[in-house]
C-alpha cells in the first residue's frame, strides 16, 4: 500500500520522502480528521526524527496542492482530512467525534445557495459547512438529553 502513497504523491509533484509518505498513509488510513499533535503522538515512535514542525510543514504542502483538506472545526486546532471529495463534517459536542457527511445532491444545493449569496464579482473558491451536535451512538446512551440540546 505505501507504494499507492509514494505513487500519489510524486503525480502532485511533491517529493516522495519517507516522512511525507508516513503521514500521508497516516492521514489516508486513520479517519479521524487528525491534528498535528495527533499525528506526531502516532508517528514518532516510528520516526523518531520526526517533529511536529516537519508535519506542520508538510501538510501546508499537501493542503497547497489539493492533496488533502484542512478544517476548521474547533477554535484552537486545525484538522486534516486526505478525502478530499465534497463532503461535510459532523462534530459530536458530547464525545469529540468528527463524522464526514456524504451527500452530493445536497451539497450542491448547499454551495449553490453560499454563492448566492455573493455580492455581484465575487468568486467563492472554498466552501467548507461543518456542522456540530449530538452523534447517533452518544444519543442513544444519554438519556438525559433535553429538547435544548437538540438543534432545530
Amino acid at each position: 500500500m505505501t507504494e499507492n502513497y509514494y505513487t500519489r504523491l510524486a503525480e502532485t509533484g511533491i517529493r516522495p520522502s519517507i516522512q511525507r509518505v508516513a503521514i500521508y498513509e497516516y492521514l489516508c488510513e486513520h479517519h479521524t480528521h487528525p491534528t498535528v499533535d495527533m499525528m506526531y503522538e502516532a508517528l514518532s515512535p516510528s520516526y523518531p526524527t520526526l517533529s511536529r514542525t516537519t508535519i506542520y510543514n508538510t501538510l501546508k504542502l499537501f493542503s497547497d496542492n489539493g492533496l488533502i483538506q484542512t478544517i476548521q472545526i474547533e477554535e484552537d486546532k486545525l484538522r486534516f482530512d486526505a478525502d478530499i471529495t465534497p463532503h461535510l463534517h459532523f462534530k459530536c459536542i458530547k464525545c469529540g467525534q468528527i463524522y464526514d457527511i456524504f451527500n452530493t445532491n445536497n451539497l450542491q444545493t448547499i454551495n449553490s445557495s453560499c454563492c448566492s449569496l455573493l455580492p455581484t464579482d465575487f468568486i467563492a473558491q472554498k466552501i467548507q459547512t461543518n456542522m456540530w451536535g449530538i452523534c447517533s451512538n452518544c444519543s442513544v446512551n444519554s438519556s438525559n438529553t433535553s429538547d435544548q440540546d437538540k438543534l432545530h
